[in-house]
């Protein structure tokens, strides 16, 4: 059984410990790192602007993000659903077709 292990992370100039599993370290670490770019990156060059107002804005960016791409690749999904349903017919064609 695996334990979480506390790691640190740089958020903003603000450090930050967070228990993780230690086969997640990288994945945690990664994203702290874009979470960090996309909070510099709204807060721009006003380093008064208040950091929780900056923190929302960023996660209510990546959750934009991520609710896109769960869209495309429920649609995607369905593309590929369909092709294997004519792929089935077509079988299933041949099949009762052949001698």
């Amino acid at each position: 059984m695996s334990q979480n292990q506390p790691v640190s992370v740089r958020i903003l100039d603000r450090e930050y410990t967070v228990g993780v599993e230690p086969d997640e370290r990288e994945s945690l670490a990664a994203a702290a790192r874009m979470l960090d770019t996309r909070m510099r990156e709204i807060r721009g060059s006003n380093r008064m602007a208040a950091v929780d107002r900056v923190a929302v804005l960023a996660a209510l960016n990546l959750a934009h993000e991520l609710h896109l791409m769960r869209d495309e690749l429920a649609r995607q999904q369905q593309q590929f659903q369909s092709a294997m349903n004519a792929l089935n017919r077509r079988l299933d064609s041949a099949i009762d077709d052949s001698p």
